[in-house]
């Protein structure tokens, strides 16, 4: 009966009560106590998915966006260098609207001479005779000593 006595005497009694009271105290704090959430919540979630598409979803049309503005550029560069081509031809054909220029032309490229004038064909000494060798420039001879080379190179070919 010792062991009955002391199985419901008031000291183990109130020993198991306390026991039990903490227990529910420390559940109750475990459930009053704010749980550690993680840092992600459902609307940064959500936030970071929109971030993201939007990303995904401008990403193709800026390529484009920047790649049409070089293209851009490199059109206007190509339209100013057409223009100053045009410029010089223009400025070139209205030179050759002139008589003068015409004339000063013919002259010099062409060794024309007027009537009663008389050409000279100055020698400079080289020990050339007269004749032109091939490593002379064509742009260097007269148009018909380029004329006649090339005919007589076509005659050689036969």
């Amino acid at each position: 009966m010792a062991g009955d006595r002391e199985r419901f005497s008031t000291a183990t009694r109130l020993k198991a009560l306390g026991e039990q009271a903490a227990a529910r105290v420390y559940r109750a704090s475990a459930r009053a106590r704010p749980q550690r959430r993680s840092r992600l919540t459902g609307r940064a979630a959500l936030l970071a998915l929109v971030v993201c598409s939007l990303v995904v979803a401008l990403a193709y049309p800026m390529r484009q966006w920047v790649s049409q503005r070089s293209e851009i550029a490199e059109q206007r560069r190509q339209a100013e260098q057409a223009r100053r081509a045009v410029e010089k031809l223009r400025d070139q054909k209205a030179r050759w609207q002139d008589p003068a220029y015409v004339e000063q032309q013919a002259r010099e490229h062409l060794h024309y001479i007027r009537p009663g004038e008389t050409g000279y064909t100055v020698v400079d000494g080289s020990g050339d005779d007269g004749r032109h060798t091939k490593d002379q420039g064509a742009a260097d001879r007269p148009w018909y000593s380029n004329l006649w080379d090339g005919v007589d190179h076509a005659d050689a070919q036969r």
